[in-house]
C-alpha cells in the first residue's frame, strides 16, 4: 500500500457497529456508527455491513484499499468468526463475505486484539516493543505485545488473557472453564457476584438494590462501583474483593509476559480507574522483581475508537 492510502476500520460489537475512515497517519478522519441488531440474525447484518461500507469507501477519495474487522468473537486465520456469545454468531465467514462485497481485501480479529494493535501504535503504548492491554467491559479481554510482535497463537487467539484461571475450581465462566479471571472480573462476574452477596445481606445490600429500583436482577457491575466510590460499605467489599482477583491475575499476566507497560481500558476500568491501579500496588511486590520493578500502567488513550482505528491498522499490514 502506499504512504497515503486510505484504508477502513470497521467494529463490529452486539449493539453497534462503528466504521471508521483511517488516514496516512493511521488516525480517524471519519466515522459512521449504526445499531446493529444482531437478533436479525449474521446474513443481515453482514449485509447492512456490506452496503454501509460500501457506501462509505465510494464517498472516500482516494477510495480506500483495504478493510480490517475487529469483532468481539474467537476468529481464525480465514477470517471465520468461530464463536462470538455476544452477537449469537458461531462458524460465519465474514471476512470472506466482506471480502466479496466489497471487494477490498480484508483482515479479520478480534476486537480487544484490534484496539491492542491501536493503543501499541498510536496510543498509551506507543513505542514499546513488549505491552499487555486489558480491556475490562461486559467481559474481559486482553492483547499482547512481545519483542515487537502482536502475539497471534496457533489458533489465532492468543492473548485471552480474561480466561487465566486465578482460583481453581472456581466459579463457571462463560467459556468452558471455572476459576477464569473474567468470572470474577468481567462486569457480567462483578453484578453476578453482587447479586448473591445481596441475597445473603439484603440489609447491606439495600442502597445497591434501591439504586437498582428495587430489582435485584437490575444490579450492574458499573452501579457496584458508583456506590462504592460513594463510600457504601457494602459495595467496598465487592470492590476490595475484586481487586484481589484482578491483582492475582496481574501477578500471572506480568510474570508471563514481562511487559514494560500495562494499558488498562473498556467500561469498568474507564469508570473506576483505581481499581486497576490499586490492583496492581498489590500485585507488584508478589511478582518476580525484575518483573515489577519496571512495569508501568498506562490509560488506554484512543478510547471508543480504539477497535476500528486498530483493526485499520492490521490491514495495513506489517505487524506480524
Amino acid at each position: 500500500m502506499a504512504a497515503g492510502d486510505r484504508v477502513l476500520g470497521l467494529d463490529v460489537g452486539a449493539t453497534k457497529f462503528r466504521i471508521a475512515v483511517a488516514g496516512p497517519d493511521g488516525r480517524a478522519e471519519r466515522t459512521v456508527e449504526s445499531p446493529t441488531r444482531a437478533r436479525r440474525g449474521p446474513e443481515a447484518v453482514i449485509e447492512e455491513l456490506i452496503g454501509r461500507l460500501s457506501a462509505v469507501a465510494s464517498a472516500t477519495t482516494p477510495r480506500p484499499t483495504a478493510l480490517g474487522v475487529g469483532v468481539a468473537a474467537q476468529v481464525d486465520a480465514r477470517g471465520t468468526v468461530r464463536f462470538a456469545p455476544n452477537l449469537r454468531w458461531a462458524d460465519v465467514p465474514l471476512g470472506a463475505r466482506l471480502e466479496e462485497g466489497t471487494g477490498l481485501p480484508v483482515r479479520v480479529l478480534n476486537d480487544v486484539r484490534a484496539a491492542t494493535v491501536a493503543e501499541w501504535r498510536l496510543g498509551a503504548g506507543r513505542g514499546a516493543t513488549d505491552l499487555v492491554c486489558l480491556f475490562d467491559g461486559t467481559g474481559l479481554g486482553g492483547g499482547v505485545v512481545s519483542g515487537g510482535r502482536l502475539l497471534i497463537g496457533a489458533g489465532n487467539t492468543a492473548g485471552e488473557l480474561g480466561h487465566l484461571t486465578v482460583v481453581s475450581g472456581g466459579r463457571r465462566c462463560t467459556c468452558p472453564n471455572a476459576g477464569c479471571l473474567e468470572a470474577y472480573v468481567g462486569g457480567w462476574a462483578i453484578a453476578a457476584r453482587a447479586r448473591e452477596a445481596a441475597r445473603a445481606d439484603a440489609g447491606g445490600a439495600a442502597r445497591l438494590v434501591a439504586r437498582a429500583g428495587g430489582r435485584l436482577d437490575g444490579v450492574t457491575a458499573e452501579a457496584v462501583l458508583t456506590e462504592a466510590a460513594a463510600g457504601d460499605a457494602f459495595c467496598g467489599r465487592l470492590k476490595a474483593e475484586t481487586r484481589e482477583y484482578l491483582a492475582a491475575g496481574l501477578v500471572g499476566i506480568a510474570n508471563a509476559f514481562n511487559p514494560s507497560t500495562i494499558v488498562g481500558g473498556g467500561g469498568i476500568f474507564d469508570g473506576a480507574p483505581d481499581l486497576l491501579s490499586d490492583a496492581l500496588a498489590l500485585a507488584r511486590p508478589r511478582m518476580l522483581p525484575s518483573v515489577g520493578e519496571s512495569l508501568r500502567l498506562a490509560p488506554s488513550q484512543i478510547g471508543a475508537g480504539a477497535v476500528a482505528i486498530g483493526a485499520a491498522t492490521w490491514a495495513r499490514g506489517g505487524l506480524v
